[in-house]
């Protein structure tokens, strides 16, 4: 399932201190507090944040795809140990066929 970067995402992204209540229907703020002072971000703002947040997250799929293939970490230990003590290469090779299959982007 992809992720897909709401206004409420970009607001909190901008303005971390604020608390605000989001309102569905009208998908606007309907109460807004900062205790910096901060104020409510602008549409334009708020459409930049959107896009650079969703492209922060797009960019990283290759490791998110790469983490759900990996093995555990103990997965991965018992793999070494079990190379070093038969002198094969199984975790090296599973390793490098998930890079290869989820390689990342220049």
């Amino acid at each position: 399932m992809e992720l897909k970067i709401n206004k409420a995402d970009a607001i909190s992204s901008l303005v971390p201190s604020a608390s605000f209540r989001w309102n569905e229907e009208t998908g606007d703020i309907s109460q807004w507090s900062d205790p910096n002072g901060g104020s409510i971000p602008s549409d334009t703002e708020i459409a930049s944040e959107i896009t650079k947040l969703q492209t922060e997250y797009d960019a990283k799929k290759y490791y998110r795809n790469r983490e759900s293939e990996y093995p555990s970490q103990q997965e991965q230990l018992d793999m070494q140990y079990w190379d070093s003590v038969n002198g094969t290469t199984t975790w090296k090779d599973h390793i490098a066929a998930v890079k290869a299959k989820y390689p990342k982007p220049s």
